[in-house]
């Protein structure tokens, strides 16, 4: 191919790739554009895209039409003898000054839209997000309450899908068992932090995206214009399961919110209730053991695997010193409590009388057979600090 073909062929592409780009206003109509998004900041950062977008493909189109007029116009044909210069004073002025002007122009939308996007005073409500590996929390600081949000998609569907082509749903690795639920028109402030590793919330129809690091607070906000169901992914690699982490927001108005956080608080008396009964009931080994179950199975089998075989970074349960020595039933109990190294702490996570059943099927399962029995009271001394 010529060096003609060459330079004219690399210019469709860019402006075919470009124009396909700026061109859609909808997320649907192209692979290569962003979101418009449904709050006022998205909707800036995706003008502000697409000028720069515009911009780019008027420049690059300038840059090849006269990398295109120089190969025909001093093509060798024409020009046997080469001219004997150094350089154009006139072209570096140029070529210097049109990009310094594009950035001045561009300086003053981009900086009002950063400011804006950092401005997280006068907010109607505050959401604290805490990232765990691998699922979110969230505390409604105004209204005491929180939960926990983690992947709801069936596993047969990532596990088993090559084995047995089942078929994936709609909203694939995108869907939680507990939404955050936000009202639309108010100004909600997050706070970000994590409990193990680095994390970053990201929802991309808000234009937000922010790290939760361990031991620090990080601050952003979104007001959501339009209800709907709005889904994000945790955006920093944060472990094996990085990719099983995922956001959903729905949007609703302010008499659906009211009637939903009504609700939560209802089932957080609820949970308070059964709870304190759990703690104040004589557990059973059996009834221990059928709990501990099935709590290992939804909380720790992911990294100390189904037979407390572990893994690399995660210890062996199955005839481990810390799950078979009588003289550290508490110190078990305090690790699943409070957390140790990269495990998260579960005591925000489990109650009382889970806890105390998961220690005790550990205790006693693959052939362990401490015979141990740990009492949900025990773990409610241990909470209080005793």
């Amino acid at each position: 191919m010529s060096l003609l073909n060459r330079v004219m062929s690399g210019t469709f592409m860019l402006f075919t790739l470009l124009a396909s780009g700026v061109w859609a206003n909808e997320p649907e109509l192209s692979k290569y554009n962003l979101r418009p998004g449904v709050t006022e900041n998205s909707q800036r950062v995706f003008d502000l895209h697409n000028e720069v977008a515009w911009i780019m493909l008027i420049v690059a189109f300038l840059v090849f039409a006269a990398i295109l007029y120089a190969v025909i116009k001093f093509r060798k044909s024409a020009h046997p003898t080469p001219s004997k210069f150094s350089h154009s004073t006139t072209l570096e002025i140029i070529w210097t000054v049109i990009p310094m002007l594009i950035l001045i122009y561009l300086t003053k939308p981009a900086i009002g839209l950063l400011l804006d996007m950092e401005d997280a005073s006068k907010a109607d409500m505050t959401v604290k997000i805490t990232g765990i590996q691998w699922k979110w929390k969230y505390t409604y600081l105004d209204e005491d309450f929180e939960f926990v949000s983690e992947l709801s998609t069936p596993a047969s569907q990532y596990e088993d899908y090559a084995r047995t082509g089942t078929e994936k749903g709609e909203n694939y690795l995108l869907e939680v068992n507990n939404e955050v639920v936000l009202p639309v028109g108010k100004k909600v402030r997050f706070l970000m932090t994590s409990d193990d590793v680095i994390h970053s919330w990201w929802v991309p129809d808000f234009a937000v995206k922010m790290d939760a690091i361990p031991g620090f607070i990080n601050e952003t906000w979104t007001r959501i214009e339009k209800p709907g169901v709005y889904r994000g992914v945790c955006a920093e690699l944060c472990g094996r399961l990085h990719g099983f982490m995922p956001i959903v927001v729905r949007a609703v108005t302010q008499s659906e919110y009211d009637q939903w956080v009504a609700q939560k608080l209802e089932e957080k008396a609820e949970a308070a209730r059964l709870a304190a009964e759990a703690a104040a009931k004589s557990w059973s080994m059996e009834d221990l053991m059928e709990m501990g179950k099935k709590v290992y199975a939804e909380k720790c089998s992911v990294c100390h695997q189904p037979e407390g075989q572990g893994l690399a970074s995660f210890p062996a349960l199955a005839g481990s010193e810390i799950a078979t020595n009588p003289d550290k039933i508490d110190e078990h109990t305090s690790i699943v409590l409070y957390g140790k190294n990269a495990m998260p702490k579960f005591g925000d996570q489990l109650t009382d009388a889970e806890i105390a059943a998961v220690v005790t099927y550990e205790r006693n399962a693959w052939g362990n057979s401490t015979g141990d029995i740990v009492q949900p009271g025990r773990v409610g001394e241990l909470r209080a600090g005793n």
